[in-house]
């Protein structure tokens, strides 16, 4: 199991077009993947970042994160990345270290 993370505020349009991109990728290449800009996908209003954070507590040795490039400036993906580390994930950063 891989999670995509990655900037979603900004040009959420554009934002979620390149997730799909990448989730559909990781499928290619065997994974299953949680890709939560698809999952909420303009659903204007509400804060996923809490249910994004359960969705990783719940990943298990083994699983991992996906970190697409521009990570740093999302505040949500910073967290996601923080507690992946706590638990020991491994970590894929794109266009650097690819599953």
């Amino acid at each position: 199991m891989i999670y995509v993370s990655g900037p979603y505020r900004g040009d959420v349009a554009a934002n979620i077009a390149r997730a799909w991109l990448v989730a559909q990728g990781l499928w290619a290449r065997g994974f299953a993947v949680i890709c939560p800009h698809c999952n909420s996908a303009f659903m204007d209003g509400a804060n996923f970042i809490q249910g994004d954070l359960d969705i990783i507590e719940r990943l298990r040795d083994g699983d991992a994160l996906y970190m697409m490039r521009g990570w740093e400036q999302s505040d949500g993906a910073c967290l996601e990345r923080d507690l992946a580390q706590r638990k020991g994930l491994r970590i894929y950063y794109e266009g650097v270290d690819e599953p």
